[in-house]
């Protein structure tokens, strides 16, 4: 697929690796819709209109089916077209399994692997009409791995990996591609909170020694997008951490 004049809807993004994604595909020239609760800052868009493609800023709440469908309706306001599809929208509230409540686990659940549901819901009739188009969904090694304290996260992005699947096999009858990107330890704001000791017991566990960046994820969902023979997949970018 080339990128160039197509349109990408990137949720969660006004920041880290949702950011990322979406300027990656700005210089692709890729038109772009950011995506979050909040309507993005004046920067973030000047850092998409800089690559001299068109951005639009939806504020939608991905856990909200009606909150998605109103952003989705209102794309197709304005263009109509909406070729790639990048779910990147999550949280995080890490707590060990016996501290953890029911409403912990079920907000997770609800933004991170719900979340991506509603969105994929609200554009496959459009898309299907279409008989083109493609989401990249954002899992997380810890999906295929599990984790102390995170029990609700593993649950969520291991099921991104599953719906990720589902909706491959569903769609590629109208031409419709699903895939997933599992990110390692990226260097983001959030890591960038460890401690020093907790970086270290990080990196030996990494067979490259370092941290991801942004970037490096950005550039395997541009993949993922460009290539029309890749669906149903789940793509590690995590410096070997979980080779097999």
């Amino acid at each position: 697929m080339n990128l160039t004049n197509k349109t990408v809807l990137v949720t969660g993004s006004t920041q880290g690796i949702g950011l990322a994604i979406a300027q990656a595909f700005a210089k692709q020239g890729a038109n772009i819709v950011l995506n979050g609760r909040h309507t993005a800052s004046p920067e973030v868009v000047d850092s998409i209109r800089a690559e001299k493609v068109t951005c639009w800023d939806l504020s939608a709440d991905v856990t909200d089916p009606d909150s998605v469908q109103a952003m989705i309706d209102r794309i197709y306001e304005k263009i109509d077209h909406l070729d790639i599809v990048v779910n990147n929208a999550g949280i995080v509230n890490d707590k060990l399994l016996n501290r953890m409540t029911a409403a912990d686990f079920s907000r997770v659940i609800n933004t991170n692997l719900t979340g991506t549901f509603n969105v994929i819901k609200a554009c496959l009739r459009p898309m299907y009409k279409a008989r083109s188009g493609a989401f990249i969904n954002m899992a997380s090694v810890i999906g295929l791995t599990g984790n102390i304290g995170q029990a609700n996260y593993a649950a969520s992005k291991a099921g991104i990996i599953g719906l990720t699947k589902s909706v491959a096999k569903e769609a590629a009858m109208r031409g419709i591609r699903c895939n997933a990107i599992a990110p390692g330890m990226i260097d983001t704001a959030m890591t960038a909170q460890l401690s020093e000791k907790v970086k270290g017991e990080i990196l030996e566990q990494i067979p490259l020694k370092r941290l991801g960046s942004t970037n490096e994820v950005a550039q395997a969902a541009i993949f993922l997008a460009e290539n029309d023979y890749v669906t149903g997949q789940t793509i590690t970018v995590d410096g070997g951490l979980t080779m097999q």
